[in-house]
């Protein structure tokens, strides 16, 4: 049986990080960070093209610096997100807004220079209101989703993202009122990335341009899908992008409109650059006709994603003691917070599902795999009053150096205000 393996830590890089920074703690990898970046960057276009990071994926400071070196603009999601990037060094024209909240500090954040995607029809006309003449872009449901789960499918009647398909009369209406220029369309489908439901919501896309003389943008979103487990496979977006490409020059042949493309991948730039070392501090069964269960010293409040998602990750045993295990056994692995849902190899559902690996004692490491994207951005921070994990990266010259340290209690009730009671 094939097992999974180490994705850019050798045994004994996991031990020395382990050993000085302590565990649990997320490690990134700057080369393959700067990689991801490279193959986005080569996105298949033909007149002009922005690789936009959705850095709700992950937000920490270093990561994003790494990506601004390399010429990625940003892709995000609230206000919060737009001041993060700003503060790092994003020039304002490199950033996008596109939130689900239509925030009272709008005004402010466009006159910064912000570029704003409308996701409402109320959005729309907020904007309108503030910003008569100015030019704005869409978002658009286009009635297409895809995604592993209901929960990552964010196309489709089901899903609140974007401006509903049927509704162009409406926004056409907004637009001459407030003589609105709409100069951007948007979609983004989920995370599924399946190639002939991307090529399709292409095309519908390019539809939608087709409405709006003014447009010379076309955002296709992101959502590609990345494989963390052996058996799943990872988007390859040159073969995804290639039919895109196509049906921009089929566009410009028919309405002589040259438009610049954009896409927006979050996990596909970062997931595969970071793991979680933790380490085992329990080992118990429910008898014969039971499950054994390894417990890490990590959980929900550092990975959310299998309890949330179903999400299953890489899991590679790593001895302690140098030694390289032999032996195979089926696991339950858990996490350490106290609830029930808190496990790492689950079916879909919540029931617990073994998972084979190489025997694993109390005190040996576990390394978490595919773990860069929406684990440290997207957790149950301080739940059981765990303190948020310390983030490390591996730079390019392979020395390893703490971005986050980890969290003391004092911060945790830091904004509490005591009162007598």
């Amino acid at each position: 049986m094939e097992l999974e393996q180490l994705k850019f830590l050798s045994p004994e890089e996991v031990r020395s990080i382990a050993n000085e920074f302590g565990t649990p703690v997320y490690v990134y990898s700057q080369s393959e960070i700067e990689k991801r970046c490279d193959i986005a960057l080569l996105f298949p276009n033909e007149y002009g093209f922005t690789a936009r990071y959705a850095m709700k994926a992950n937000p920490n400071s270093t990561i994003l610096k790494i990506m601004r070196k390399k010429g990625i603009h940003i892709d995000a999601s609230s206000i919060y997100e737009v001041e993060r990037a700003l503060v790092i060094g994003f020039k304002p024209e490199e950033i996008m807004l596109t939130s689900q909240e239509l925030s009272p500090n709008l005004k402010s954040i466009i006159e910064k220079g912000i570029f704003y995607n409308a996701c409402s029809l109320h959005q729309l006309e907020a904007y309108g209101k503030l910003f008569p003449g100015k030019e704005v872009s869409i978002r658009i449901n286009p009635g297409l989703g895809s995604g592993a789960t209901q929960k990552t499918d964010v196309g489709g009647a089901t899903s609140s993202f974007g401006i509903w398909h049927e509704y162009m009369d409406e926004v056409k209406k907004i637009r001459e009122k407030y003589n609105l220029k709409i100069t951007k369309v948007h979609t983004h489908i989920g995370s599924g990335s399946d190639p002939e439901v991307w090529r399709a919501v292409s095309r519908y896309t390019l539809e939608y341009a087709e409405m709006f003389p003014e447009c010379t943008t076309v955002n296709l979103g992101g959502g590609f899908k990345v494989g963390r487990m052996l058996d799943e496979k990872t988007t390859d977006l040159q073969k995804i992008g290639q039919p895109a490409k196509e049906l921009f020059i089929e566009f410009y042949k028919k309405h002589g409109r040259k438009l610049r493309l954009e896409i927006e991948p979050g996990t596909h730039m970062i997931a595969l650059c970071g793991s979680i070392i933790s380490r085992v501090v329990d080992k118990v069964n429910t008898g014969s006709k039971g499950f054994e269960f390894i417990k890490l010293d990590t959980g929900m409040d550092s990975n959310t994603r299998p309890s949330l998602y179903g999400s299953r990750h890489p899991l590679v045993t790593v001895a302690a003691n140098g030694d390289t295990p032999s032996n195979m056994k089926d696991y339950v692995v858990v996490g350490h917070c106290c609830e029930s849902g808190d496990i790492f190899t689950q079916k879909e559902g919540g029931a617990p599902e073994t998972r084979t690996m190489l025997e694993a004692n109390i005190g040996d490491l576990i390394v978490m795999e595919g773990t860069g994207a929406y684990c440290a951005g997207m957790s149950t921070k301080n739940y059981n009053s765990y303190p948020e994990t310390a983030e490390v990266l591996v730079q390019s010259n392979g020395k390893p150096v703490l971005i986050r340290k980890r969290q003391e209690l004092t911060q945790i009730m830091q904004n509490e205000i005591g009162i007598e009671v």
